[in-house]
């Protein structure tokens, strides 16, 4: 019994002054390209955008058989909406309950004809060990006050830069980023300087970053772990494909 109240003790007196950032979980992102991300926190797994190689997609490994709790997708467009499997996806807007997550889903234009031509792209906000979490990654349209104000501040946007039909250019997703106001910016839906897919009209981050003064740059592999208490601040992580 004595033992244990030391223990406690030491627990007590030494534990609180060990850093948090020590005592919090990492985030692990992978990125599995085009859109598509693996989402890894101890709790859940989320499967964001797994697509048919097809199209902008047509030179990249499909995601097969990743192990997630459920899949966000922006659209049921092939490219962005793939579920070939069946797994639990959340595709139209709305509010959901995932056990402990709570979804918002918003509808965004998917092209910049207020979605007259490929329709309505789903914009999803959630939080992760402690991290807000927006994906715009099929959105190539204006958001209204409404969806800024629920979009706002999060700490990681991942948001369309390569232009083209159903993407923002760099210009346009600099815009955005300025009104959202997040800390970490992961682009996504450009050309990474591989051959080029004829399939595709996405140009290079270049125009992007231009637009993007007051962020660092930081290029990094396919994984990457973000600790919630030790976040970044205006950064823009670019994953190789």
């Amino acid at each position: 019994m004595i033992s244990q109240i030391k223990n406690i003790f030491f627990f007590i007196l030494f534990g609180s002054f060990l850093p948090t950032s020590l005592l919090a979980r990492n985030l692990v992102i992978k990125s599995l390209g085009h859109s598509s991300f693996l989402i890894n926190s101890e709790e859940k797994s989320i499967l964001i955008n797994p697509f048919k190689a097809i199209g902008c997609a047509s030179n990249l490994k499909e995601p097969k058989e990743v192990n997630a709790d459920f899949i966000l997708a922006s659209s049921r467009l092939p490219d962005e909406g793939y579920n070939p499997n069946d797994q639990l996806m959340f595709v139209e807007p709305g509010i959901y309950q995932f056990e402990d997550i709570l979804l918002n889903g918003i509808s965004v234009p998917h092209d910049r004809v207020d979605g007259r031509r490929f329709g309505m792209s789903t914009v999803w906000s959630w939080e992760q060990n402690d991290l807000k979490i927006v994906h715009m990654g099929g959105a190539a349209g204006d958001i209204d006050i409404n969806s800024q104000i629920i979009l706002s501040r999060p700490d990681i946007l991942f948001i369309s830069i390569g232009g083209g039909i159903k993407s923002y250019d760099g210009e346009e997703a600099s815009r955005i980023v300025k009104i959202l106001k997040p800390k970490v910016v992961i682009p996504v839906h450009f050309e990474r300087g591989k051959q080029i897919n004829k399939e595709c009209d996405f140009s290079n981050a270049d125009l992007f970053i231009e637009n993007m003064k007051n962020f660092k740059v930081k290029y990094v592999g396919k994984d990457f772990q973000i600790k919630p208490k030790r976040i970044e601040q205006n950064i823009i992580y670019i994953f190789s494909n």
